[in-house]
């Protein structure tokens, strides 16, 4: 076992361990060159051992079959270290949890972001599918499924694939989980092809949009719609299809399973059964529509004023509520009453920041509420607003990977990009926050990219603009009466002083204004009034660092270092 501390390589230095199997261990280390976090697999060899033979060869294989491939949804090997007594696979540090236990926690996901999920997972597998020789997954279950902070997943585990070899009649070995493995796994009917993964596929779109674990009682896939009959007919009978004993009665490829995702509701029993009664009904249905809508919108209007009532009543009970706890359930409960109208959002992002964390839990509630309205929200005209408060909630208070030892400020950053980017889509240049989310978008868009292209030499002349970014987002500030807003763009600033005088040099940033706008950011942090212990923190922090900014300021001009900022 790789003890923390150890420096593997002379560069990859073991943080801590963040899993373990039964013949493996894995940690999470840290790139003393690239500044960078990687996984680190260790699995150690054992001659006398047969299993572990096999767990080594597996191992191997598997990081030299990834070394191939590129896909988003994909995690990257970028180093294979194979010693005498232990073999050691670097790849990327994957922040997020399995689909598994978002079910354990949640239960059954929405069907929308199901959908979503499968459309990226039938891409991933193509993908797959399509290299030379085609590779099978034969593992797709949740647990091999992450799901990141920003909402995107990544499919993990390639232990068991393998390349499809067209001379085989059949596999030689039964690999894959019971409950999720084709039948075809189990040895004796055939060789696995791509019609096995349409299959685990299939089963685990069950899994997530019913919450029915296939590995449990009745054991059986059941059409989805016998759990909740308010699911699709149409993904009902996409998952039906996948799920067919015979590969010769799923889905032939992942291409040909992609499409019918893409267009679920053409194949909805409903649908079908109203485009052929529209031509026997035709004129019958016109008349009676004249009817049905004068008395529709009698109703509509009815129903409108009683939502209406509703709605309002709820935000005035989430306004005059006692505890935070109420206040966030008033307003769950106003949004789907009214999903599309941003108040009741607005007023729910308010009670997230009252303690001035956002839970991983809360961050769970918040996307199950807004993401299947998100359509109809792009098209309100306070939408843009609405996305600009939620960036800054991601940015400032988001809570997921922060530990008493290290902050989360580069996952904050990353996950509320995707927001100040919905600002700057759908919200126009005459606003102010249309002007400070272009600032947070393309800083946190640096943080996010910066690794990679250090990694790949290509970062030369982003740091001037970066530089003009932070001061851009610093001389906004005085518009913002938050000290934690403040504090944490002070902080942002410090950060990167430190980390980047080197390269704001070699990009061109002039000596004398790195220096200025480094002592202006620590006279500014000096004069906030803090009023919580959050802040008091915040603010001893920043005082702290100021002196090692400023060295680090010196070092990368080459001056002696004696000349420091005023605190």
């Amino acid at each position: 076992m790789a003890v923390v501390g150890t420096l593997i390589e002379g560069k990859y230095e073991i943080l801590k361990m963040i899993g373990r199997g039964g013949m493996s261990e894995v940690y999470l280390a840290m790139d003393k060159n690239l500044n960078k976090q990687w996984a680190v697999k260790e699995i150690k060899k054992r001659t006398h051992d047969r299993n572990n033979i096999v767990v080594v060869q597996s191992a191997i294989a598997e990081a030299n079959m990834m070394k191939k491939l590129d896909h988003p949804c994909l995690l990257r090997i970028v180093d294979i270290i194979d010693k005498s007594d232990v073999i050691y696979v670097v790849m990327d540090y994957i922040e997020g949890e399995p689909l598994s236990k978002v079910l354990e926690q949640y239960g059954a996901q929405s069907q929308a972001s199901v959908i979503e999920w499968a459309q990226e997972l039938a891409g991933v597998l193509e993908y797959l599918h399509m290299q030379e020789p085609p590779i099978i997954y034969r593992d797709m279950k949740p647990a091999n499924i992450m799901l990141q902070p920003n909402g995107n997943i990544k499919l993990i585990d390639f232990g068991i694939a393998r390349e499809y070899k067209s001379q085989n009649i059949s596999d030689t070995v039964s690999l894959g989980t019971k409950g999720y493995a084709a039948p075809e796994q189990f040895g004796g009917k055939g060789q696995t092809d791509q019609r096995t993964d349409i299959y685990c596929l299939g089963v685990t779109l069950y899994h997530l949009v019913t919450g029915q674990n296939p590995c449990e009682p009745p054991y059986e896939i059941y059409p989805i719609r016998y759990w909740n009959p308010e699911l699709s007919a149409g993904l009902e009978s996409i998952i039906l299809k996948c799920t067919q004993l015979n590969p010769q009665d799923r889905y032939q490829s992942c291409a040909e399973l992609l499409y019918a995702l893409q267009h679920y509701e053409e194949e909805d029993d409903v649908y079908r059964n109203q485009q052929k009664r529209k031509l026997k009904i035709f004129f019958g249905t016109l008349i009676a529509a004249v009817f049905f809508i004068m008395n529709g919108v009698i109703c509509q209007a009815v129903r409108a004023k009683i939502n209406n009532d509703d709605y309002a009543t709820l935000l005035l009970q989430a306004e005059k509520s006692a505890t935070t706890n109420e206040t966030i359930q008033y307003c769950i409960e106003a949004i789907q009453v009214k999903p599309a109208d941003e108040e009741a959002y607005f007023q729910l992002i308010d009670a997230y920041k009252d303690d001035a964390v956002f839970t991983v839990e809360e961050e769970a509630q918040f996307k199950a509420n807004i993401n299947e309205h998100l359509r109809e929200l792009r098209e309100s005209e306070n939408y843009a607003a609405l996305a600009y408060e939620i960036g800054k909630l991601y940015w400032y208070f988001y809570d997921y990977g922060k530990t008493l030892q290290q902050d989360n400020q580069i996952t904050r950053m990353k996950s509320a990009v995707q927001w100040f980017e919905d600002v700057c889509q759908y919200g126009t240049e005459e606003n102010d926050s249309y002007v400070m989310a272009k600032a947070y978008r393309e800083i946190g868009t640096f943080n996010r990219d910066i690794i990679i292209n250090i990694e790949e030499a290509s970062d030369k002349g982003m740091y001037q603009p970066y530089f003009n970014n932070l001061n851009e987002l610093y001389n906004m500030m005085d518009k913002e009466e938050d000290e934690i807003v403040n504090l944490e763009v002070y902080r942002v600033c410090l950060y990167s002083i430190e980390k980047y005088a080197r390269k704001f040099q070699a990009d061109g940033v002039e000596e004398k204004d790195l220096s200025d706008f480094l002592q202006s950011v620590a006279q500014s942090a000096q004069k906030i009034q803090t009023t919580t212990d959050k802040t008091d923190a915040m603010k001893e922090q920043i005082k702290e660092r100021v002196p090692a900014a400023s060295q680090a300021v010196a070092r990368a001009y080459d001056t002696n270092g004696s000349r420091g900022v005023t605190k």
